[in-house]
């Protein structure tokens, strides 16, 4: 099984780093796990909305590319599906039966273009709440690792 997790951003927050190197570690037991960071656009003006659709067309153009073209793909997004740990595990697994391959793809702080999101064979959302992209990359780690636990059979999600 192959996983590649795609993001817009960077993170600078060290204990964020920390988590998501370890909760990598850990998935690597049951996958191989690719990580793809793209750069966010600039955006002058936060409130012009035409800007930030520029912004997040151009972004979801780079995710495009770098979408593995025949995994099962996840879109982060707020108005997705909200799943418990059991059922998200068997939606990857069925998802990924055909081709072995995950692709989830997390968006700037301003989402996913609707091309992104329309490319996508799954929308996911983890909350109704809010939370930073960074602080969501390190809990969509964890919450693989957890799914993947599930599939395997193994106690860790409980």
């Amino acid at each position: 099984m192959t996983i590649t997790m795609i993001s817009v951003g960077t993170i600078k927050e060290d204990y964020l780093v920390r988590a998501i190197e370890e909760y990598k570690k850990r998935l690597s037991l049951y996958a191989r796990v690719d990580e793809v960071v793209l750069k966010e656009e600039r955006i002058q003006n936060e409130d012009d909305a035409s800007e930030v659709a520029r912004a997040l067309e151009r972004e979801g153009e780079a995710i495009l590319r770098a979408l593995p073209k025949d995994a099962f793909k996840v879109a982060m997004c707020v108005e997705g599906v909200q799943f418990d740990s059991v059922t998200l595990a068997k939606k990857l697994e069925d998802g990924a039966s055909g081709s072995g391959k995950i692709a989830l793809v997390i968006g700037s702080s301003h989402g996913l273009s609707p091309k992104v999101k329309g490319a996508c064979d799954l929308k996911l959302s983890v909350s109704k709440l809010t939370f930073p992209h960074q602080l969501l990359r390190a809990m969509l780690f964890e919450i693989l690792y957890r799914s993947f636990t599930i599939m395997k059979g193994k106690r860790y999600h409980k």
